[in-house]
C-alpha cells in the first residue's frame, strides 16, 4: 500500500497537535504519559515532535484522556477556523 504524501495543512496540523500535547503534558514524563495511554514512548515522542502528523484517532483519544483534554478542545486548537465567504467555506 502506497501512502500519499502529507499536504502542508496536514503537516501544520500535526505540528500544532504535538505542541498542544507537550504543553498539556507539562512536567509529567513522556514515559508515564505514554504508558498510561497504552502507547509506546516512541509513538508519543514522534507525535509531539510532529513526525507523525496524522496519528490514529484512538491514539489521540487515549493520550488526550490521560492528559484530561477533551477531544473537542484538541480539535478546536489544531484545526484552523473555517470562515464562510458567500456560500463557500474556506479554512483560515
Amino acid at each position: 500500500m502506497v501512502r500519499m504524501p502529507l499536504t502542508p495543512a496536514e503537516i501544520e496540523r500535526g505540528e500544532r497537535l504535538g505542541a498542544l500535547l507537550r504543553r498539556a503534558r507539562g512536567e509529567r514524563s513522556m514515559l508515564s504519559v505514554a504508558l498510561d495511554a497504552g502507547v509506546s514512548p516512541e509513538t508519543l515522542r514522534k507525535i509531539e515532535s510532529g513526525r507523525v502528523a496524522t496519528p490514529a484517532f484512538s491514539t489521540i483519544a487515549a493520550i488526550a484522556g490521560v492528559l484530561h483534554l477533551s477531544l473537542d478542545s484538541v480539535w478546536a486548537e489544531i484545526e484552523p477556523p473555517v470562515r464562510t465567504i458567500g456560500r463557500a467555506q474556506v479554512a483560515s
